[in-house]
C-alpha cells in the first residue's frame, strides 16, 4: 500500500471538513453552494482529503442501540518497557478496541473497549492480561457515555 500524500490544508478545507462533520452524506452540491465555491472545486477537494488520508466516511454507529452494553477504559502496565509497541500492536487488532494510545501516565497503554456485556470484558481483560509483558491491567467501567464526539475544527483557529 502507498504512503499517502500530505497536503497542507487550507480554510476552504476546513470549511468542507465542517460541512462533512455536521453531514457527512452531504451532497457536494450542497457543500458548493453552502461555501460558494464549484461542485468541481468541492469534488477535488474532497477527493485529496480522502487520498491523503485527512478524512475517510464511515457510519458511525450508536454502540448502545446496536448491542454493546459494556463500554469500559483499560489501563496497561507493561514490564518490561520495550515490549510496549510490541503489545500495542496485538491490542490493536482486536475488534473490542475503539481507542488506543500509548500515554505518559501512571500506566503505559489507554485502551477503550466496546463489549456485548460484563462478561464478555472480563474475557477480553483475560485475554490481554495473557500477552506476554502484560504486568497488570486496571479497568473503569463507563455507565453512561454524556458525549462522545469528533474535534471542533475551530479549536484550531
Amino acid at each position: 500500500m502507498s504512503q499517502p500524500l500530505h497536503f497542507t490544508l487550507d480554510e476552504l478545507d476546513f470549511k468542507i471538513l465542517s460541512c462533512l462533520q455536521k453531514d457527512g452524506r452531504m451532497s457536494f452540491t450542497e457543500m458548493a453552494d453552502a461555501l460558494k465555491v464549484s461542485v468541481g472545486t468541492i469534488r477535488t477537494r474532497f477527493n485529496k482529503l480522502i487520498e491523503d488520508g485527512t478524512i475517510s466516511i464511515i457510519g458511525r454507529v450508536d454502540a448502545d442501540k446496536v448491542g454493546f452494553k459494556c463500554y469500559a477504559h483499560i489501563a496497561v502496565f507493561v514490564r518490561p518497557a520495550t515490549l510496549k509497541e510490541k503489545i500495542a500492536q496485538k491490542i490493536s487488532k482486536l475488534p473490542e478496541v475503539s481507542f488506543l494510545a500509548m500515554t505518559s501516565g501512571d500506566y503505559d497503554l489507554e485502551v477503550d473497549v466496546m463489549c456485548r456485556d460484563n462478561n464478555h470484558l472480563v474475557e477480553f481483560v483475560n485475554d490481554i492480561s495473557k500477552l506476554e509483558g502484560v504486568h497488570q491491567t486496571k479497568t473503569t467501567i463507563y455507565f453512561k457515555v454524556y458525549k462522545y464526539a469528533q474535534p471542533d475544527l475551530k479549536l484550531l483557529k
